[in-house]
């Protein structure tokens, strides 16, 4: 797997210098360079297969092109909307966060801002510099107060058992976490619609998708009257021009609004900033020694293992990819990169339709990792898809001109020793078929095109190159074919045949190197192809 093979990282953002001794004590070559122009981040990434940021570098479209080795990059935070997803699909990139080293201080910050909008803590604050009165400001109690969470992970989980003890109601809404998760943390999922007027405070923690963009705008107009809103996530979530409308004297929707982050960051656009009624932070989340120490100790522990091949843990961009780090998953994928290779071999460049097909109970959730890995073997030998992986198989696959179902089905043929299930792999509307399971850890071929092999051929990484030959049932062909090895200079490893399929007799010959043309071999058998895993 190329991601264990990473030997340089570059941290390119100020880190807890835990994280460098961590990569360092296990191994890896650290270069630590802050403050790096996006030249000079491109030109110290050409020999660097990781790197790690904070918030500070961008790594863009150009700086993901450049960087030739660059496998994986590491963001010691939650947010990765510095980090251009889309193109380091496109190169097989991993990408990487923490989740949870940031989480108690970010939460903490939430709490602080909902208790500065209660009592107007900061603008009292300077009025008492000023030395002005205070009768200005009357405050408000949070118990008894409904605080409403959009987005409950783990941040905003902390921020409800948090101010539960204020003695607020805590409702929320989170289109993927169930209602029964959420109400574990006392927590009642609601719809945005009941939301909005039910609400005395809102804080949002969402991610920073085209579905969120703008998720706070016009509905103001629909917010309980005098509701205070708290943004710690993205300032692209809740619409500017919204939120000053609905803070105006003759509107009043909204009396308070606590924003740490910004569409642009510093905010050039002063008009949020200079409110009277908007508290601002300096993206202050993850400002607290705890927080990076912790972010810093997470991704240099989450490289580690992943170069170790023990886990993969934060991976933002391709879930395919941690279930190769599991030991009951690896042999799986490792047969379906190898049935993948196998067809793109036996049949050139296939067209059409892949059908990839799992049977028995312990492969009913496999697909998402089984079917890209045999879109890696049907691509990887292709001269413009050399970088196919597991994070952009299924991207490529479909400029490849290919189609890939997958199904599965509970029900296992009763063979003998095909463990926990089947993995077959076809090609629609054509006669070619491929079968296969897992014996104890080793991948094997089951069969090709019905005609079943007694023993299973094993398709390991680093065995012996496998020559196929199918022929009219006839032993006396046997020595024949070994001989027409000898003369093109081969070493007989191993030899296999499977049962008669068809009046075909499928033959497996392991050989010591490529054979130079099949050409010898086309007048004596049906057909015929070399196969090397």
């Amino acid at each position: 797997m190329a991601f264990t093979n990473l030997q340089k990282v570059l941290i390119s953002d100020s880190l807890d210098p835990c994280c460098q001794k961590i990569l360092q004590d296990q191994g890896l070559q650290v270069v630590e360079k802050q403050n790096l122009s996006k030249e000079e981040l491109i030109a110290e990434l050409q020999d660097c297969e990781g790197l790690i940021v904070c918030s500070a570098t961008k790594v863009t479209s150009d700086v993901i092109n450049a960087a030739k080795k660059l496998q994986v990059v590491g963001r010691a935070g939650t947010r990765v909307d510095i980090v251009v997803l889309e193109t380091t699909m496109r190169k097989g990139f991993l990408v990487m966060s923490t989740s949870n080293g940031n989480s108690l201080s970010a939460a903490e910050l939430t709490c602080g801002m909902i208790m500065c909008l209660a009592r107007q803590i900061p603008q009292a604050t300077a009025l008492m510099k000023d030395g002005k009165d205070r009768k200005k400001f009357m405050g408000t109690e949070l118990n008894g107060k409904t605080l409403g969470i959009l987005g409950l992970g783990r941040i905003r989980r902390e921020v409800a058992v948090r101010m539960q003890y204020f003695g607020m109601k805590t409702v929320g809404y989170d289109p993927i976490i169930s209602p029964e998760v959420s109400a574990s943390f006392s927590i009642q999922q609601l719809a945005l619609e009941e939301i909005w007027p039910l609400c005395d405070f809102i804080t949002v923690h969402t991610p920073f998708l085209p579905s969120t963009t703008g998720l706070l705008n016009d509905t103001f107009a629909l917010c309980k009257k005098g509701v205070c809103v708290v943004n710690c996530t993205h300032g692209g979530i809740v619409d500017k021009g919204a939120l000053l409308w609905a803070l105006g004297p003759a509107v009043g929707a909204v009396a308070g609004a606590a924003l740490d982050m910004f569409t642009e960051e510093p905010p050039w656009d002063r008009s949020l900033v200079d409110h009277e009624n908007i508290i601002n932070f300096p993206h202050l989340d993850a400002s607290t020694k705890e927080a990076q120490s912790h972010c810093g100790e997470e991704i240099a522990v989450q490289f580690v293992d992943m170069v170790k091949g023990r886990t993969l843990t934060g991976v933002m961009n391709a879930q395919a990819l941690t279930s190769a780090f599991s030991m009951h998953t690896k042999p799986w994928i490792g047969l379906a990169e190898a049935l993948g290779t196998l067809m793109q071999t036996w049949e050139g460049s296939p067209k059409g339709t892949i059908q990839v097909v799992m049977q028995g109970l312990s492969l009913k959730n496999a697909g998402n990792c089984l079917s890209p890995a045999v879109i890696v073997g049907l691509l990887r030998d292709a001269s413009n898809h050399a970088d196919v992986n597991l994070v952009n198989a299924k991207l490529l696959v479909k400029e490849a001109g290919l189609n890939v179902t997958t199904s599965h089905n509970r029900t296992v043929p009763g063979e003998q020793g095909c463990g926990e299930g089947f993995l077959s792999v076809a090609l629609a509307g054509a006669p070619y078929h491929a079968v296969g399971f897992v014996q104890g850890t080793t991948p094997v071929l089951q069969a090709l095109n019905g005609a079943a092999f007694r023993p299973e051929v094993a398709l390991c990484r680093g065995l012996p190159l496998l020559l196929f030959w199918a022929q009219p049932s006839n032993p006396a062909m046997q020595p024949t074919m070994i001989g027409l090895l000898a003369e093109a200079g081969m070493q007989l490893l191993s030899y296999q045949t499977s049962v008669v399929s068809d009046g075909d007799t499928w033959h497996v010959m392991g050989i010591s190197f490529l054979l130079p043309s099949l050409d010898a071999w086309k007048q004596h058998v049906t057909k015929a192809f070399q196969f090397h895993f």
